[in-house]
């Protein structure tokens, strides 16, 4: 019988399954004082609290081709999951790794998807792969029905600060700036090029949960799963949740903090939602 395996990089903030065999490939957060392994061993508060009051230039590592080979194992098919190509690349290593582990490795086979995207979104692709998985479905039609599934999920997103994407050199520190002064907070999503798009300047963190609310909406929710990660900011979590039971009723949420790649990028404060359209 063959071995099915999925994989990811650990900006799905997933560190095992259940259901199927599950390994991922870490993420880095380099400074010039301090490196940060997105693995189990890290300490997301602690590397929060660095951030807050790092100034200095900061920026990410994504898995290099090893990294992926490592984390395939000896699987006969391996589906792989990676974050958007458009902010990292991890999905290009993952593909040169694809290549070298079939070249080695005569009818083993890796489909590597990227999913435009990052954090709960990635959490929603890989508990409906688990799901796939553990069904029986045969390689292709997995293949197959997470592609479709992929098409039919999204992410929104607040930030409180923008100080980490400044330091990563991702956007001015003059744009940064503006974001947490006087309780502006930023609501958008990730767009259809793989990149996080700001939509929304909002006063207050209830009047940008209400804006997510409505933007859950506007872009295709009526029912389904959502998952919420939260930068320690659970409380906001937990209303974000509160208030889409409240409108749309029949849906399954889950809550989780995020791990170290995703909480560089949110900061303290920050939510990033995942959910399914109709």
């Amino acid at each position: 019988m063959r071995t099915f395996k999925i994989v990811s990089d650990s900006s799905s903030d997933i560190l095992e399954l259940k259901n199927a065999d599950f390994a991922y490939a870490p993420m880095k957060i380099i400074t010039a004082e301090r490196e940060f392994v997105d693995d189990s061993r890290l300490d997301v508060e602690e590397m929060s609290d660095f951030f807050n009051t790092y100034k200095e230039r900061s920026q990410t590592s994504c898995p290099n081709v090893s990294d992926w080979i490592s984390a395939f194992g000896d699987a006969d098919d391996v589906i792989c999951v990676t974050i958007t190509s458009g902010l990292s690349g991890s999905y290009n290593a993952a593909c040169l790794a694809k290549q070298m582990y079939e070249a080695e490795h005569e009818g083993r086979r890796v489909f590597v998807l990227d999913t435009l995207s990052a954090g709960p979104e990635i959490t929603l692709v890989i508990k409906k792969l688990e799901e796939y998985v553990s069904e029986g479905m045969d390689f292709e039609t997995v293949c197959e029905r997470i592609t479709a599934y992929l098409k039919q999920t999204g992410l929104i997103f607040m930030l409180k600060s923008l100080n980490n994407f400044a330091a990563n050199g991702r956007i001015s520190p003059l744009v940064a700036k503006i974001v947490g002064f006087a309780g502006i907070c930023i609501a958008g999503k990730a767009g259809d090029e793989g990149t996080l798009e700001p939509s929304h300047k909002c006063r207050g963190e209830s009047k940008t949960l209400e804006t997510l609310l409505s933007d859950l909406e506007k872009y295709g929710f009526k029912s389904g799963r959502i998952s919420i990660g939260h930068c320690r900011n659970e409380k906001a979590a937990e209303r974000m949740k509160e208030m889409i039971e409240e409108k749309f009723g029949n849906v399954e949420i889950e809550i989780h903090k995020l791990r170290g790649l995703c909480s560089f990028y949110a900061e303290k404060g920050g939510l990033l939602i995942g959910f399914e359209k109709n």
